[in-house]
């Protein structure tokens, strides 16, 4: 069982990517939220993995936060919910949405998600519920949602070439509200008028 690799990023061709782990090449599929907050080709970077044997196929799965590992785990015990389906979840909806949309029984925001119909939505709300334990609430971490998404975005930012500083000053001029991919749009726009 494959549980971790450290190594550089060869290729980036999402959702796939090339992991240099010394001098051995790993082809790893890692959801859209692993993969905005990359490094550059090159450098280093380390990631949980996920190692799936099937009769045709030996696939890794790789994520940047053990949070995401463990919502792929629960998603893959729900009957129907396959690798790539549950890797799409995941790329579709952050954790904090995802749970937010468990909680509150939202269908509708699942089945934006390619791949997921009403029934596979409905089955996921059934099997998710009470499943995260950092559900969002109303009133209690809207804030830390937002830091999160704020980080998520300079990260990405980062991972695009800007420096630290660049990415840091756009992230603090978007909304906050914003989600990350609409935040890396707006950011690069703001980035490429400075």
């Amino acid at each position: 069982m494959i549980g971790r690799l450290t190594g550089n990023v060869l290729e980036k061709n999402p959702p796939q990517i090339l992991l240099d782990v010394q001098g051995v090449g790993y082809e790893v599929e890692v959801p859209m939220s692993t993969f905005y907050n990359l490094p550059a080709l090159g450098e280093r970077v380390v990631l949980l993995t996920q190692f799936i044997v099937r009769e045709d196929a030996h696939l890794l799965y790789g994520f940047g936060t053990d949070d995401e590992r463990v919502a792929f785990r629960q998603l893959l015990k729900i009957s129907g919910v396959g690798p790539k389906l549950a890797l799409s979840v995941l790329s579709g909806l952050s954790l904090v949405d995802l749970a937010d949309a468990v909680s509150r029984k939202e269908t509708g925001r699942l089945t934006k998600i390619p791949g997921v119909g009403k029934k596979t939505a409905e089955r996921l709300i059934l099997e998710l519920q009470g499943k995260f334990a950092t559900a969002p609430t109303a009133t209690g971490k809207a804030g830390s949602s937002s830091s999160a998404i704020s980080s998520d975005i300079t990260n990405a930012l980062q991972a695009l070439g800007y420096n630290e500083k660049e990415a840091g000053w756009a992230a603090q001029q978007l909304p906050a509200e914003v989600s990350v991919s609409d935040g890396i749009r707006q950011a690069l726009k703001l980035l490429s008028k400075a």
